[in-house]
């Protein structure tokens, strides 16, 4: 049995996600995520649509996740890969090279990420829709009364 292990924030959780958790899942036979806190989160400079227990819960409904656990810091990356006894440790690659110094205990690889989505662009596009003037739904016209017809 080979444990892959990664970590991420899965914010506003997309198909980009799924496909590179499917990839990752397809290198072992039991995936483990460590999902960025809404605190570290927020260290990160990011802010997250989504608090940190519901992404959990997403993460665990995916079928190719097998675990997940809180990400807390930097640092906490080689105690987690000797806790879950993890062969590999992957990443999408825009943190390439980030990760090397973990290459004495564990594979480290990077994965092409899901072109033409990300959660950037997603947020991005949602306060783009959201600052646009469209139209609002008319409210029905509330009365206070309640007609009753009597019919013969």
């Amino acid at each position: 049995m080979s444990t892959v292990l990664t970590y991420g924030t899965f914010d506003l959780f997309h198909f980009g996600h799924v496909r590179l958790l499917r990839r990752l899942a397809g290198l072992g036979t039991k995936l483990v995520v460590g999902c960025s806190t809404d605190e570290f989160n927020m260290i990160k400079g990011k802010k997250v649509v989504v608090p940190y227990a519901q992404r959990r819960e997403i993460l665990l409904s995916c079928r190719y996740v097998s675990d997940v656990f809180p990400e807390n810091t930097w640092e906490q990356k080689r105690d987690d890969i000797i806790r879950e006894k993890a062969d590999i440790f992957g990443m999408g690659h825009d943190w390439t090279g980030k990760f090397d110094d973990l290459s004495d205990i564990v594979e480290v690889v990077y994965l092409p990420r899901t072109e033409g989505v990300s959660t950037t662009e997603l947020k991005h596009s949602v306060r783009f829709m959201h600052s646009q003037n469209a139209p609002t739904v008319a409210q029905p016209a509330r009365s206070d009364r309640v007609a009753v017809s009597a019919s013969g």
